[in-house]
């Protein structure tokens, strides 16, 4: 169906979910601060940021459990603000399962049809469909404490997809399980998504998790959308110091451009790259820029003219291979991965492929000179921290109401197995 769409969107997508200029605050500090974007229909979209940043805000808003001080959220071209949460065609799995320890399995995926009125035969069907979906299938008369973290989290999502929503929230919903299930189920999340055809909008901390997952990543600092795209993109072409550094590892430092295709970095040493002047630049002037090199991208060489050349400080066997730190002659520290190791106190030169340097204006968000990340995330984590603290009056708001919800939900359960 059609309907009118107030973002522009090159694609010509169809957007499921439009927001625009969403604001909240919580005792009076600041936890969304304008955010505008859209979700298209049928993609998996991630909000990906620190504690703190405004994610599972953004997502409560979407969902109905909170409601935004000002902006514009449209689902289908139709304004959800003045629809209750129990009205709205989208599901939530949350971090807590929220599961009925009373209940089997099967029970607990159709509490939801069994409030609906939905007839037996009609429940059945869609009961078993959602467990078959979530690889379930034989553990319908399974009770919850006959379960292990991953499956409670897989009854947690068929009890939301059997009433089949148009939108599926997910607030961090891997984070109880361990490393090798959160992998496994990582996986299994996006297979389960493009089965079912319909809009995944899932809330993380962690980097690995969006990049596996999502077709979109939208990465958000202190309330405010840092950069939109894909995973690729977000990795390859940040843009700023802030997303360089949050999204996986990276050496962030100054440097200066006076041409096309030319970098100088702050120790003098001159590097091809692939980007251009930016618009706004003059050339033959030495135009402040942040360099980005990613840890992976660099050779590990002899000392040699035109290369970073230092000292092996530390090195770290990290499985599939060495991590260390390298001191160049010039005082900077650059983080290097490398599958072969080179010995503590070591002199090495390092250089880099045109191609595999990425270059960013400079902004507020840049690190001190000669980091790589390092005293960027101290900084970071303080206000992490402070955002942390005003954010969690809101979760508490919502959990008060989870749990009233859940008190009701239960009560209405015992009348119907006394009926």
């Amino acid at each position: 169906m059609a309907y009118n769409q107030i973002l522009p969107d090159d694609t010509g997508s169809e957007h499921i979910i439009e927001i625009k200029d969403l604001c909240k605050s919580f005792d009076g500090t600041k936890v969304l601060k304008n955010i505008t974007f859209y979700i298209r229909n049928n993609e998996f979209i991630t909000l990906l940021g620190p504690s703190g940043c405004g994610k599972s805000t953004t997502l409560r808003i979407i969902a109905g459990f909170e409601t935004a001080d000002s902006g514009i959220v449209n689902f289908e071209g139709k304004d959800l603000k003045s629809v209750p949460a129990n009205k709205r065609n989208i599901n939530t799995v949350f971090q807590r399962y929220a599961l009925f320890p009373h209940l089997n399995v099967f029970d607990n995926v159709a509490f939801g049809l069994k409030i609906k009125k939905v007839n037996k035969k009609e429940i059945e069907q869609r009961v078993n469909k959602a467990l078959e979906t979530v690889g379930l299938d034989n553990y319908g008369e399974r009770y919850i404490d006959q379960l292990s973290g991953g499956q409670m989290q897989r009854v947690a999502i068929a009890r939301a997809i059997v009433n089949r929503p148009r939108i599926l929230l997910l607030d961090e919903p891997l984070g109880a399980l361990d490393l090798k299930m959160r992998k496994e189920m990582q996986i299994e999340l996006k297979e389960m998504q493009r089965e079912l055809g319909i809009t995944f909008v899932y809330v993380t901390h962690d980097q690995e998790e969006a990049l596996t997952m999502s077709d979109t990543i939208i990465v958000m600092k202190d309330g405010i959308i840092q950069q939109i795209g894909t995973p690729i993109d977000i990795y390859n072409e940040p843009k700023n110091a802030y997303v360089a550094d949050f999204i996986g590892e990276s050496n962030i430092v100054a440097g200066t451009m006076k041409k096309d295709n030319e970098v100088v970095l702050s120790s003098g040493i001159t590097f091809k790259c692939v980007d251009p002047l930016f618009p706004e630049f003059t050339e033959g002037i030495a135009n402040l820029v942040d360099v980005v090199i990613r840890p992976e991208d660099f050779y590990v060489d002899e000392e040699a003219e035109g290369r970073i050349n230092g000292t092996v400080e530390s090195l770290v066997f990290k499985g599939v291979h060495y991590e260390m730190i390298v001191k160049s002659d010039d005082g900077i520290e650059w983080l290097v991965q490398n599958v072969d190791p080179s010995a503590v106190g070591s002199r090495v030169g390092l250089y880099v492929d045109p191609d595999d340097i990425q270059i960013m204006r400079r902004s507020e968000l840049s690190p001190e000179f000669g980091s790589f990340g390092i005293k960027h995330q101290a900084a970071e984590e303080n206000s992490e921290a402070k955002e942390a603290k005003s954010n969690s009056i809101g979760e508490n708001v919502v959990e008060e109401a989870d749990i009233k919800k859940d008190e009701d939900a239960e009560e209405s359960a015992e009348v119907e197995k006394e009926d």
